[in-house]
């Protein structure tokens, strides 16, 4: 059997927003958008996990803290699509492209939900929510690039069907002259020009910023959001005040 967390994220509700489903550290996958709910992104979270061991043959269990989700899949969409995807009160269902999405999904497929509480600590829970937080703090600070994962890695060719880059196995983050720290995907140009910059760059003057580019690996990653948001500080904050 497959364990898996998915977990979504809306900054504001709605607002800038993440997905994200994790089993371990070498296969997960995150995603979202500028603008969307966090019911959303708690679905689409589950697609794409069901999208990405759509080629296993293991039963799948998935760990949700969103009764919402598990409400939709396990209990209302059967009798929504007898009603052609309405309600009982005849209004149109929310998100009913995602669940068609999903409801095509699922045809065929060995799977149960497990309910988990929310921001309790629970290790995948909180790896799943760190990963789709961070996309949409990306979307939010307006960055170009952001995390998405190395989908499902296992030698069977299987990929995450949504993920638009290469796998990485570290997570770069860059203070810039605005102080803000960018959870990015390093690409080959980035990489090929690394070598030549030097790992520290002042300037003379007292009062210039400087920037200093940190890899880290994806635990060290999630455990700076972690505690950077338990002091209720941003990220480039918190290592600031580490100085």
């Amino acid at each position: 059997m497959i364990t898996a967390a998915a977990d979504g994220s809306a900054l504001g509700n709605p607002g800038p927003a993440g997905w994200a489903w994790y089993v371990d550290d070498d296969r997960w996958g995150a995603g979202g958008w500028k603008h969307a709910t966090n019911n959303q992104g708690e679905l689409k979270a589950v697609l794409e996990l069901f999208r990405a061991t759509a080629h296993l043959d293991d039963d799948l269990l998935v760990l949700c803290d969103s009764q919402y989700v598990i409400n939709c899949i396990t209990k209302w969409m059967p009798g929504w699509k007898r009603k052609g995807w309405r309600k009982a009160d005849g209004k149109p269902v929310l998100n009913v492209e995602l669940l068609k999405e999903l409801d095509d999904e699922l045809v065929g497929r060995r799977y149960r939900f497990e309910w988990v509480k929310g921001h309790v600590g629970h290790p995948m829970n909180e790896a799943a929510d760190t990963r789709a937080r961070a996309v949409a703090e990306a979307y939010r600070s307006g960055k170009a690039v952001i995390p998405s994962g190395p989908g499902w890695r296992d030698g069977s060719g299987g990929t995450d069907a949504a993920a638009a880059v290469e796998a990485i196995d570290d997570v770069e983050l860059e203070l810039d002259a605005a102080s803000v720290i960018d959870a990015s995907v390093p690409v080959a140009a980035e990489a090929a020009g690394a070598e030549d910059d030097a790992l520290f760059s002042f300037d003379d003057a007292p009062d210039a910023w400087h920037q200093l580019t940190v890899e880290l690996s994806t635990e060290e990653h999630d455990r700076l959001l972690q505690r950077s948001r338990a002091a209720g500080l941003a990220p480039e904050e918190y290592l600031r005040s580490l100085i």
